[in-house]
């Protein structure tokens, strides 16, 4: 993906890909290759400042951590092209449809990492990640209803090969969600 700039001049928002500390993983079910994850102290205040408004301009990112706009914007595709962040637009899931949110945990036997590629490759799935403890996977899904969500459980994850048992913990309400942890 590359950097762009919206209409009125403004950068775009940034988000942080999960799991890119380790500078491994995967996004999309693409690999994502290793980068090393020491940022200057200028890099991350860009960072922070982008989480905070992704819309700011390169001309007021440029003033907030004084170097000249051209540095920014170089800066900010090199964070890009590193993978150390990227360019998305966060929407709402109620707001545009989806009425049915749920993390799903998912015991596997066999390769795990065979049975996430899979699960990450559903269209409802946005996150997937393979932990310790009761499940072997977790996987958040957006679906537009309840009978989305029964569709995408009964013929889509039960069928994978691999999985043998799954539990849906259905979202009531959304708390908290945020992008803006910084660089600590």
């Amino acid at each position: 993906m590359s950097v762009g700039t919206a209409p009125d001049g403004k950068a775009l928002l940034v988000k942080p890909i999960r799991g890119m500390s380790s500078g491994r993983g995967s996004r999309n079910g693409n690999k994502v290759k290793e980068v090393p994850v020491s940022l200057d102290e200028k890099s991350k205040k860009l960072i922070e400042l982008l989480q905070v408004d992704g819309r700011s301009s390169y001309a007021a990112l440029a003033k907030a951590v004084n170097l000249s706009e051209a540095a920014v914007r170089q800066r900010v595709q090199r964070l890009i092209d590193t993978g150390l962040m990227q360019i998305v637009a966060v929407t709402d899931p109620l707001l545009i449809g989806f009425t049915r949110q749920a993390m799903i945990g998912i015991k596997a036997n066999g390769d795990l990492r065979t049975v996430s590629a899979h699960i990450a490759s559903l269209e409802e799935v946005d996150y997937v990640v393979i932990c310790a403890g009761s499940f072997d996977l977790l996987a958040e899904v957006v679906c537009e209803n309840d009978e989305h969500l029964l569709r995408l459980l009964n013929d889509d994850i039960r069928t994978i090969e691999g999985v043998t048992a799954i539990e849906a913990f259905v979202y009531l309400q959304l708390e908290k969600q945020t992008y803006t942890w910084g660089t600590r």
